[in-house]
Parts: C-alpha cells; structure tokens; sequence
C-alpha cells in the first residue's frame, strides 16, 4: 500500500506550549505532546473481598470538557524535569497511588494504544494493575481534585450509563471495560 502524499510532507511546529504542540504535515493538523512527554493509563481491578471484582476509576474536572470525566487513573510520564526518560510502569504505580490510594502488587504491562489518532499523535501505555492494597486516601496532588470511585465490574455498564446519566463525560478508554458486552 502506497502512502498518502501528506506522508513525505515535512512536519511543522506552529505552536508549542509546555505539555502540548501543535503540528502540521502537508495539509493535516494535529497535536502530540511535547518534549518526548508520554502517558500511561491504569486498569487497576481490585478482587478484594467476598462481592466480586471491582475497576478504581477516577472523577476529575477536565478544563477541555469543561465538566467532570470518569475515567481510569492515568498520568503523565517524564512531564516533570527531574523524571525524563522515567520508566512508565512506575510512573503508573506512581499515579496509581496519588490518584486512588491503592498501590499494585502487580502491574502489567498490556500495551500501547493511540486514542485519537486521526488528531492526536500522542499514545499511552496500557497497565493492569491488581493485588491491590489501599494504603491511602487518593485524591492527586497539586489541586487535581480526584474523586475515586470503586466499581463492581459486573455493573460497570450500568455504573457508565449512570455517570453519563448525571452529566459526566465518560473517557473513551472505559470501552475497555464495556468491550464484550458492546458485542453480545
């Protein structure tokens, strides 16, 4: 399969802030992080206790929605100076913490993923996290104003409707969690 002429045009930087830049090649516009910045994303499946399998999800404004998302704990990887070229799982088990207060016995590595890729360039790497144990509040840092929710998996597409229901926007990610019932 041949590429499409826009492929060989060159990249162009039209703007540049500290976590984003905006991109132009040929007559396609987009955005990537900047500075080699990257993501990773936590499924983190809780099994503790005699009721089933329960997702930590994450409630947090988003200033782009401009209301409040559920999503799953995520965070950014070498966005700081000090953590360039930091290794995005303990970035993962790092956030896991600040976000929800549940730390990972194991973390898995699933793979990386692009969410948006006719826009964005940017891509994160997917985690499972399991085993895990509350040792703290949660909530984020530096004013994130998380709201963690814990979430039987037998329920979670009732769980979504409901958050959807009430005005939340719902992170495209949660797919993952819907996935076989989206094809039943």
């Amino acid at each position: 399969m041949s590429l499409p002429p826009d492929a060989e045009a060159p990249e162009q930087v039209r703007w540049q802030g500290d976590y984003i830049t905006a991109l132009t090649r040929g007559r396609w516009e987009y955005v990537s992080r900047a500075k080699g910045i990257g993501a990773a994303v936590i499924l983190a499946i809780d099994s503790d206790g005699d009721d089933g399998d329960h997702v930590i999800l994450v409630e947090q404004y988003r200033v782009s929605l401009g209301r409040r998302c559920i999503e799953p704990p995520a965070g950014l990887v070498g966005d700081e100076e000090h953590s360039r070229g930091e290794d995005p799982k303990i970035a993962a088990a790092r956030e896991l913490e600040e976000e929800t207060g549940y730390r990972a016995g194991v973390m898995e590595t699933v793979g990386e993923f692009y969410s948006s890729p006719g826009m964005v360039s940017e891509s994160f790497t997917l985690f499972r996290a399991t085993d895990l144990v509350k040792v703290g509040e949660g909530g984020g840092v530096d004013g994130e104003n998380i709201t963690v929710h814990r979430v039987p998996l037998a329920t979670i597409g009732e769980a979504i409707a409901d958050f959807r229901q009430r005005g939340f926007a719902i992170d495209v990610k949660l797919l993952t969690l819907l996935g076989p019932a989206l094809l039943a």
